[in-house]
């Protein structure tokens, strides 16, 4: 039996639909990722699942006594609770009560009697209960004030509240935003183990594909359903949009067709066409209702002109904050057209690392040199360039026309390749969502002439289109990029190499994206962890290998030589490969020294594979 069946459901904000007569059927044990267009109504069917607004029309059937938790997209900034209660909200019913309790514990010594009937009499202890078990599941303190957390563990304790309830469905509106890789990879986690129907909108692709066994797309106000994760949406979603465009190009031809017939005068209305006359008001009919797939937003970059060949030379920098030590004794050098990843937890020290690097601030010890003609465009993760009481055109320019790439456009053409109308463009800024907000951002930076990117957060709230686009752009654009992002994919079709930060202000640089660094991470590690084993075999050998033939134990014995002689000689090529002038060198050299790294790193897995095999035989 179905959870929610919408039926033919309908909502406008303003002269547009939102939804336009949709139907959804959602099963138990799906895992949905909701997807569309910025504006599309994706929050808004959120809120129509979980009952805070209804539509214009149609109805919305849900199960009997079905539980529903959500977790939203904006993080309150003054919420002057401890964890405890903030949890304890989650439960519509008896969560007034159970924060009433917490908060007189917070400033009383006992408890009053009526409070206390109230609390037996409604059995608030089992929700008292829950919320202890799920703070302690989610390690976090329950006494905790809320307002002092950082943001990754503000959404925690509200992931925390969405769950007290055990509920049947749970919705997630943009669960990944502001959260660091780690946090985002605890989450997934968290998903796949519960039993519940999870609804989730996420700009971030590899959690949705991690996690969505469906996806749903909300496409000129209507749900079109595609079963598996993204990737299978990505293909079957290409042939639908060759599907359409053939059909329209066939009613288009036929329409066509009979609107000629019906001007060759009044030969055309007599009684025995009077069906071919109806059949052609029904197309045009149709052909009025018909919703036109949304334009792509159109962004060029406004490239400058060449910047010196060593962008960057950082030699030995350190830094601290609030007398931590955020960066110890780091080096690198940036070359022009060089595509740098910046990842680590948030507060590591990320944005600290870009101001140094671009000049902004001074490093405590080490020196930095900047190179020569370089031009500089920054989007900082907060966005704070866009002042809410302008207009989205006076945030971008004062002036009605500007130049991209030497060419003259006027504003409201330049706003409209931003997916921005007219009326949108002379909106005040506070009225845009966050989607929005960053593409208003996005067309505010590319006014400017750059040679040298450094994007902080860029793909936060973007649609998938735009986000796409702006990942092949970026691909394509010759300059210098610098980039912080907990975006995996976005990462590993962008970067070209990736500086990480791995704890107690260690930062090192990798060759390639997110899962380049993830393979050679772990790589260092089973090395360790390989190197301890094996002097562990050697002198405290295992009652196991006894039941091993000659050979076989022979094989065991030699392995820990040879997974040595394999990792000293990969850990020798990945230090020469993360060396910047290596690339300057011979290229048939660098290709061949590439293939055998990979070679190398594939006998020493399968040597790994082979001792785990031997030792547990």
């Amino acid at each position: 039996m179905s959870l929610i069946n919408i039926k033919n459901i309908s909502i406008s904000f303003g002269a547009d639909a939102i939804l336009d007569q949709a139907n959804l059927i959602i099963e138990p044990n799906e895992r949905i990722g909701l997807i569309g267009r910025n504006g599309a109504g994706k929050s808004t069917l959120l809120k129509i699942l979980d009952g805070s607004i209804l539509p214009d029309e149609g109805e919305v059937l849900r199960q009997s006594n079905l539980i529903i938790g959500r977790l939203v997209q904006e993080v309150p900034n003054e919420l002057n609770l401890d964890i405890r209660t903030v949890v304890a909200q989650g439960d519509s019913i008896l969560g007034a009560t159970l924060s009433r309790y917490y908060t007189t514990l917070n400033t009383q010594s006992a408890v009053p009697d009526e409070l206390q009937a109230e609390l037996n009499e409604n059995d608030a202890w089992d929700l008292d209960r829950r919320v202890k078990t799920i703070c302690s599941k989610f390690d976090i303190n329950p006494e905790s004030e809320f307002n002092e957390l950082s943001g990754g563990m503000k959404r925690r304790v509200l992931m925390a509240r969405a769950l007290v309830n055990d509920p049947d469905i749970l919705l997630l509106d943009e669960p990944t935003n502001h959260l660091d890789i780690d946090t985002i990879l605890w989450l997934e986690s968290l998903l796949l183990g519960l039993r519940t129907t999870l609804v989730i909108v996420s700009h971030d692709r590899s959690f949705v594909d991690k996690l969505c066994n469906r996806i749903i797309e909300i496409d000129r106000g209507r749900f079109y359903s595609w079963p598996g994760n993204y990737q299978n949406y990505l293909l079957s979603k290409a042939k639908s949009i060759e599907e359409e465009e053939r059909h329209n190009a066939k009613f288009d031809k036929r329409l066509a067709q009979e609107e000629v017939w019906i001007r060759q005068g009044i030969q055309a209305r007599r009684t025995r066409n009077e069906g071919r006359v109806r059949a052609l008001e029904k197309m045009r009919e149709e052909r009025y209702q018909r919703r036109e797939r949304q334009s792509t937003a159109q962004i060029n970059l406004n490239q400058g002109g060449k910047s010196g060949k060593i962008v960057i030379e950082a030699e030995n920098i350190s830094a601290s904050f609030d007398q931590l030590k955020v960066i110890d004794d780091f080096s690198c050098t940036i070359l022009r057209g060089d595509k740098i990843g910046i990842i680590g937890p948030n507060g590591c020290g990320k944005s600290t690392l870009i101001k140094i690097l671009t000049g902004e601030e001074k490093p405590d010890t080490g020196s930095i040199k900047i190179g020569t003609s370089l031009e500089v465009a920054y989007l900082d993760q907060h966005r704070s360039a866009i002042r809410d009481d302008l207009s989205v055109q006076d945030n971008v320019s004062g002036n009605t026309e500007i130049t991209i790439n030497g060419q003259s456009k006027h504003i409201m053409g330049y706003l409209q390749d931003f997916l921005f109308s007219p009326s949108r463009a002379r909106a005040p800024a506070a009225k845009l969502s966050g989607g929005e907000r960053n593409r208003l951002m996005l067309a505010k930076l590319f006014t400017k002439p750059f040679n040298l990117l450094v994007l902080d957060e860029p793909t936060n709230d973007l649609d998938y289109e735009t986000l796409e686009l702006l990942e092949q752009l970026l691909m394509d654009y010759s300059g210098t990029l610098l980039l912080v992002s907990h975006d995996r994919t976005f990462l590993n079709n962008v970067v070209s190499n990736t500086i990480a930060f791995e704890g107690d202000g260690k930062t090192y640089e990798y060759i390639g994206g997110y899962d380049d660094w993830l393979r050679q991470r772990r790589s260092n590690i089973d090395s360790k962890s390989s190197n301890e084993a094996s002097k562990e075999t050697k002198t405290k050998p295992s009652q196991k290998t006894k039941k091993l033939s000659y050979m076989l134990q022979r094989e065991l014995d030699t392995l820990p030589i040879t997974i040595e002689k394999l990792e000293s000689q990969v850990n020798e090529l990945t230090v020469r490969m993360s060396d910047p002038s290596f690339y300057q060198g011979d290229t048939d050299v660098v290709s061949q020294t590439g293939t055998d790294l990979k070679a190398l790193q594939s006998e020493l897995d399968a040597c790994y594979t082979r001792w785990e095999e031997l030792e547990d035989s």
